[in-house]
């Protein structure tokens, strides 16, 4: 039966929505694509009537001047508390010092390249590797092992990057910020791990016996949140895939064609007691790093969101609805 149906008619009949398929062409196309870039001939002229070493070096010598410089983790330490450091801050030290690797490892690895492009130095398997990524567009494998997971190439991801660098600053000067963009972090889940932990040392609850509740909010955007938290945290960078978030009714509804991915408004994380979470009509949603999801050992889910539904979970779980921080 299945084998005589139609191709395009396949996802309405198993209740998946159109846009899945779109999703997979999507992706085959930027696969296809990347693949393509790889096998472009790696000639001496480059666009612009420069050559290859001259756009490499130019385009390493932008980078450069763009790395932030490293953070004092001990001064930090000093100005959240030393040891009477709070659980959250002790993640934002740990980001720093991510962060400081991989900037450090950012700066080293340019200057040497642009050493070797002048014949100052030989040229190395790996710094063969960085420029041709730097030629490509794409993200340098030594800096990738170093950096959160990610599917962008290296434009966005330099945006990103420096946006990180905006989060680390801000939250050392003014303070833990009021909506955290939870996709700036390297490791999202441990923040809100020590959001668990200062709520249970503040309350007296035990560790194991707590959990996370999340509710979206009617807030589009950080800029529209004109309030603190009382109790938890409010975070933003999650995009929603598979399904679309009614702001009006504050629910899970149909995706609009052609729409594959919707950021999702504010959404506040509240730690509770687990026994006395009660849910209904409730779809517990998988939060994943990036839209390759997860592989076989879970690694890249974050958490799982509670998002509220009119309609049978089972359509959710049919059309693959998930979170995702770091989009393409």
């Amino acid at each position: 039966y299945i084998e005589s149906l139609p191709l395009t008619n396949t996802p309405e009949v198993f209740g998946l929505h159109p846009n899945a398929e779109i999703g997979y062409y999507t992706k085959a196309a930027r696969d296809l694509w990347e693949q393509l870039i790889e096998l472009q001939p790696q000639s001496a002229e480059a666009s612009g009537g420069m050559s290859r070493d001259e756009y490499i070096d130019n385009t390493a010598s932008d980078i450069f001047k763009r790395i932030p410089q490293p953070y004092d983790t001990t001064k930090v330490w000093k100005k959240f508390g030393g040891e009477a450091i709070s659980p959250t801050s002790v993640v934002l030290l740990q980001e720093l010092d991510r962060f400081n690797s991989l900037a450090s490892t950012m700066s080293k690895s340019l200057t040497t390249l642009r050493r070797a492009l002048k014949g100052e130095v030989g040229m190395s398997n790996e710094l063969e590797d960085l420029s041709r990524a730097l030629y490509n567009g794409q993200l340098p494998p030594v800096w990738r092992r170093l950096a959160p997971a990610t599917k962008k190439n290296l434009a966005t991801w330099m945006d990103h990057f420096l946006r990180r660098n905006q989060l680390y600053s801000g939250w050392i000067n003014d303070g833990e910020p009021n909506v955290v963009w939870l996709s700036g972090l390297h490791i999202p889940e441990s923040y809100l791990t020590a959001l668990v932990q200062a709520t249970c040392r503040k309350n007296g609850w035990p560790l194991d016996k707590s959990t996370l509740y999340t509710q979206v909010t009617e807030w589009e955007t950080a800029e529209d949140v004109n309030e603190r938290a009382h109790q938890g945290c409010f975070i933003t960078g999650l995009y929603l895939e598979g399904a679309s978030w009614d702001t009006h009714k504050g629910c899970l509804t149909r995706q609009k064609p052609k729409v594959l991915i919707q950021e999702l408004p504010v959404m506040k994380v509240i730690p509770i007691e687990s026994h006395k979470l009660k849910l209904q009509n409730t779809y517990q949603c998988p939060v994943y790093v990036t839209s390759d999801r997860r592989n076989a050992m879970s690694v890249g889910l974050v958490f799982q969101a509670d998002l509220s539904t009119h309609e049978h979970i089972s359509k959710w779980v049919l059309q693959g609805v998930c979170l995702i921080l770091n989009t393409d």
